[in-house]
């Protein structure tokens, strides 16, 4: 399977680029744009291979970005965060704070409704399905929010002593469990097969009406993801060079 990468729209002209780390596809298109090399893949192994690429070419900075599981109950889809640190399988991994900082002021200054979230994001191995396991997450960390590639982009980060920052909007509130229909079609490179999810409602018919709930939820997650990627680019928050 091909790793999943997408150069730098400038890659060549002298300045190093941030490399983007997402877990979907649809989130790489968002993410994609000048001074930016984005890696995508589902699968944790995909995705390390690829990030340990783009850093052989050089890189200033790493990113994550994309949408993210909610922990906190009064953060409804399409909230954004901005992480102070991120709490995983690799320990308490803090992001740089004035990068963390800019990127904060690029959202509240541009074309966003609400300021984005400052705290503690969690990462976690595999998906995170039930409000049960998100509530009992959310008790044990204090964190706003999960997802499943933070921590990779972070302790490469750490490795390579290079900045890293957060930046995640909430697809799945903390209250909502998700339909297995939600994740069926998933594939380990981060896109989606519609096959699978076909099957799974043929096989549960019932899932139709929170499957639907699921695309409502996504659709506020990536038009956040959409404006903060333009917020980002007019405030030139991608660009360390000026930091």
């Amino acid at each position: 399977m091909a790793l999943s990468a997408m150069p730098s729209a400038d890659a060549g002209h002298g300045r190093l680029p941030v490399i983007v780390v997402t877990g979907m596809a649809f989130e790489a298109k968002i993410a994609r744009g000048k001074g930016v090399e984005v890696v995508f893949a589902a699968r944790s192994d995909l995705l390390q291979r690829a990030l340990d690429a783009a850093v052989a070419r050089g890189c200033s900075g790493i990113v994550s970005f994309g949408t993210a599981g909610g922990l906190a109950p009064d953060l409804k889809p399409g909230s954004l965060i901005i992480a102070d640190a991120v709490e995983g399988p690799f320990g308490r991994l803090e992001t740089d704070r004035s990068w963390s900082d800019r990127l904060a002021a690029a959202m509240t200054a541009g074309p966003l409704t609400g300021r984005p979230q400052r705290g503690v994001m969690a990462a976690v191995s595999a998906p995170l399905i039930s409000a049960a396991d998100k509530h009992a997450l959310h008790r044990a960390t204090g964190a706003l929010a999960v997802d499943m590639e933070s921590h990779i982009a972070g302790a490469t980060a750490v490795a390579h002593g290079v900045p890293f920052a957060v930046c995640r909007a909430i697809v799945d509130p903390a209250w909502r469990t998700l339909p297995s229909a939600a994740t069926a079609g998933l594939r380990d490179d981060g896109s989606t097969a519609l096959g699978p999810i076909l099957r799974e409602l043929m096989r549960q018919p019932s899932q139709l009406g929170a499957l639907i709930q699921v695309a409502v939820d996504a659709r506020a997650a990536r038009i956040s993801l959409v404006r903060a990627r333009q917020a980002m680019t007019e405030a030139g928050a991608l660009d360390l060079a000026i930091a």
